[in-house]
Order: C-alpha cells, then sequence, then structure tokens
C-alpha cells in the first residue's frame, strides 16, 4: 500500500505540474494568433435593445448565485437597455472546455468568469476574445470614463500586481475579478501539545515535518487516524517550492522547463515524507478541511478562498456534527524555505470578453464587465469567502475596512449591518449564511493574509 500510494503522489504531480496553477494549460507561443485592437465606437447606441450572456462559476455556493442574480438587477436599474443573461456553470474547467466547444460555432458568450491562461488558449481560434488594452483607455467607456454611467473604479483602479497577471504578449486579454492566494491553517491546540511555544509567524518546511514527524511519533496506537500534514493543490504546491528554491519553471514562451535534478530532489524528499506518513495531498485522500475538522490533521494548505470550510466553526463544514472536534484555528503564510524572503501563489478568476460582429454589443458587454469591478459587486463577492477585491477603491473603502475589524464578531441583535454588502443575504436558521459566516474569523483572517502579502 506505501509503494501504491508512493508511485500514485509521483502521478499526480507529474500529470498535473506542466498546467500554470490548476486552471488549464498554456499554449506555445507560436499558436497565438495575431489579433487586431479593438476599435472602441465613438458612441455607444442607448437607443438599441442588447441581450448578452454571461458565464458564471457558482457551483453549490447559493450566495454568490444570489449576488450576481441582484448585480445584474441593480445593473438593469442603470442600463434597462442591456439585457443580461446569465448562465450558471458547476466549476472553471466546465466553463473551459463550453467555452472550446463554443468557438467553432461562433456561440460564446459576451462575458465569462475565466482564468488567464484559459484565455491564452482561446486566443488560438481567429478573433474570438477581445484585447482590452483599447476599451480600457477610452475617455469615454474606459475605467473610469466619463460616459459610465456608475462610479467606476477608474483608471488606476485595479491593483497592478492583479492587473499584469491578465497581460499576454503585450495585451490586456482579461481584466481580474477575484484574488486569492493559498494559507496554512493550523490545529493550534494540537500544535501547542506537540511543541508547548508560540506558533511562528511563518513556519518553514523543515519546522512543518519536524512537529510531524514528532506527531506520527506521538500516536498511540496504530488505529488512530492521523494525516499531520495535508496541501490540496498538489501542483500550486510543486510550483510555489520550485519558486521558492529560485529553480525554473518554465520560460517565457510558456517551454517546460521542470524534467531536471532540482525538480527530482524535491519529489524525492516529498515522496520519503509521504511514505513516512508525514505529508499527503487531497488528490490521494481528500479534501483537508474535513481532516482538519475532524481533528485528524494538524496543519492543512488550501485556499483562501477556501476558508469557510476550515476550521471548528466553519459555515461549510461537510462532516457529521458528531465528528467535528473543538479546537483554536489559526491562519499562517505557506511554508517557506527562507521565511526573510517569503513567497506564495496568487489565484483567483478573471473576466474575458468575447468578440462579435456588432461591436456596439461588444461595448455593451465591456459595459457590464467593467460593472462587475463596482464596489457594488467587488465587496459583497469577496465577503462570502476568503476572496479578496481586486480594486484599490474596494479594500480601501470604509466599507470593506470595518468588515476587516469586525473579524469575529458575534452581536447581531444591535449590529448596523450597513456597511455588510451582502446583509440582505443573512439567514440566522442556515450558519451557511448567517451573519457568523460572514464574519467568521478564520475567513477574513485568510482573507488579511492574501492582503498582507
Amino acid at each position: 500500500m506505501k509503494r501504491r500510494k508512493l508511485l500514485s503522489y509521483f502521478f499526480v504531480v507529474m500529470m498535473s505540474i506542466p498546467f500554470t496553477s490548476c486552471h488549464g494549460s498554456k499554449i506555445d507561443e507560436n499558436n497565438v494568433k495575431e489579433v487586431k485592437d479593438f476599435i472602441v465606437p465613438e458612441e455607444f447606441d442607448n437607443t438599441r435593445e442588447y441581450e448578452i450572456s454571461f458565464w458564471s462559476k457558482n457551483d453549490t455556493n447559493i450566495i454568490q448565485k444570489t449576488i450576481y442574480q441582484d448585480t445584474i438587477k441593480k445593473f438593469n436599474e442603470i442600463y434597462p437597455n442591456i439585457k443580461v443573461k446569465m448562465i450558471s456553470k458547476t466549476n472553471y474547467e466546465d466553463i473551459y472546455a463550453d467555452v472550446i466547444k463554443n468557438i467553432s460555432t461562433k456561440t460564446t458568450p459576451n462575458v465569462c468568469i475565466t482564468y488567464p491562461d484559459h484565455v491564452a488558449t482561446y486566443l488560438s481560434g481567429q478573433d474570438v476574445v477581445v484585447p482590452l488594452d483599447a476599451l480600457m483607455s477610452n475617455a469615454k467607456y474606459g475605467l473610469g470614463g466619463s460616459d459610465i454611467a456608475f462610479t467606476s473604479c477608474g483608471e488606476n483602479g485595479i491593483y497592478e500586481k492583479f492587473l499584469n497577471e491578465c497581460k499576454y504578449h503585450g495585451k490586456y486579454y482579461s481584466l481580474p475579478y477575484m484574488r486569492s492566494t493559498e494559507a496554512l491553517y493550523i490545529n493550534q491546540d494540537k500544535l501547542l501539545e506537540l511543541t508547548n511555544e508560540p506558533v511562528p509567524e511563518i513556519l518553514t518546511w523543515d519546522y512543518i515535518f519536524d512537529v510531524c514527524d514528532k506527531a506520527i511519533k506521538a500516536k498511540e496506537n496504530e488505529t488512530d487516524v492521523l494525516y499531520p500534514f495535508i496541501y490540496k493543490s498538489v501542483d500550486n504546491q510543486m510550483i510555489t517550492m520550485l519558486k521558492q528554491k529560485g529553480y525554473e519553471y518554465t520560460t517565457e514562451n510558456a517551454e517546460v522547463k521542470l524534467l531536471n535534478e532540482n525538480t527530482k530532489s524535491i519529489l524525492n524528499d516529498l515522496a520519503n515524507k509521504a511514505q513516512n506518513k508525514l505529508f499527503n495531498i487531497f488528490a490521494i485522500i481528500s479534501y483537508p478541511g474535513n481532516f482538519l475538522n475532524a481533528g485528524q490533521n494538524i496543519f492543512a494548505v488550501d485556499s483562501t478562498a477556501g476558508a469557510t470550510w476550515m476550521g471548528t466553526n466553519a459555515p461549510n463544514i461537510e462532516i457529521p456534527e458528531d465528528q467535528i472536534v473543538d479546537f483554536e484555528t489559526i491562519v499562517r503564510p505557506i511554508p517557506q524555505y527562507d521565511i526573510d524572503n517569503p513567497i506564495m501563489i496568487s489565484q483567483g478568476p478573471s473576466m474575458c470578453l468575447f468578440d462579435k460582429e456588432d461591436k456596439q454589443e461588444v461595448l455593451a458587454s465591456w459595459i457590464f464587465m467593467q460593472y462587475l469591478l463596482s464596489n457594488e459587486v467587488q465587496i459583497p463577492y469577496s465577503e462570502t469567502e476568503g476572496y479578496i477585491p481586486v480594486t484599490k477603491t474596494a479594500i480601501e473603502s470604509a466599507d470593506y475596512q470595518a468588515y476587516l475589524d469586525n473579524a469575529g464578531a458575534t452581536n447581531y441583535d444591535n449590529w448596523d449591518s450597513s456597511y455588510i454588502s451582502a446583509s440582505y443575504l443573512f439567514n440566522k436558521t442556515d450558519r451557511r449564511y448567517s451573519p457568523a459566516s460572514f464574519f467568521y474569523k478564520t475567513k477574513i483572517d485568510a482573507a488579511k493574509l492574501t492582503i498582507a502579502n
């Protein structure tokens, strides 16, 4: 069994690592078709009726779906002649696959939530994705344009770091929508039992595995279930470890540079740790949060967007109530080789705009896409999970800062929820949508971690 799991680990790593993060593959530079700059109409024809399609990822998150529905309703109040039809997809891979299918029939959506590396693949088709540079800088309809009928994030309102992630071959083909990173979720009670010392602000890989070794040796019997360290995304882990070490991952032309002694040394070390039961991955066992919440895990690495699944009082716990263990959850950056130079991954959904013969329709779609960057959307959506907004106007707003300052708030009877943008979704009978879920401390701590790093 040990040998089988070891081989499984190698297989999972090497099969998934050629992909960027966990959201699709990059294509070779030579496959990118020449894309002409979009010519922005001089005036938006407001006398016409438009119907545009918007593909979103909602799966089972009713709150997020409701926020999108509310967003469309509010947008239609501002632009009653632009009707938005939302189509909800189960996951990002479904969106990616369906867009690829629809390219050949020219039935792509107008706007969709996607990932920049997915967009790179869409660009293998001719005139599929609209380059956004001319739209973004347009005086009338660009970011902060004079003729936009709502408060835009502004020309310099998107964080440059996130914006640069959407640039491909010198042009912007997408805009960031939400961002997250990975976090280390820790069962502090178990950790203190093993170390009897304060938890470091940044933990090293060596520290993690030393504690895991102590935990395995401290087990009273072999029947105890303990997976001391679980990493959710094995491809993110490998990319991050290589980056932390300063090893090459890909070239600028997306040439994979993995098959070398550096990668081999990291894989051999991790395989040895896995064989000694110090380390495991989602692809082999299951979601880290399930084991963390059952007291069978000490260190769990997962996305900050998954923070509402982590901890004793998590809103989205998926294991039976009688299996939940009471413990203190703390959030830290993912393990590092060099604590003085911490390196973490940036991830999260973006948005792209598809080209159509009717350029007025494209402009109408762009206006809606820009509305998704307004505070009216960015703040409530980010309050649902451990995502953070991508705009300075949202993060620096008094409302969002007040939300961050009230992590773990419990007194809701006299609560002034005016600044909680998604307070209309409160449901005190369902823990997933209760006020406590919006102020869930682990979720807000994860958001703060993303902002700080």
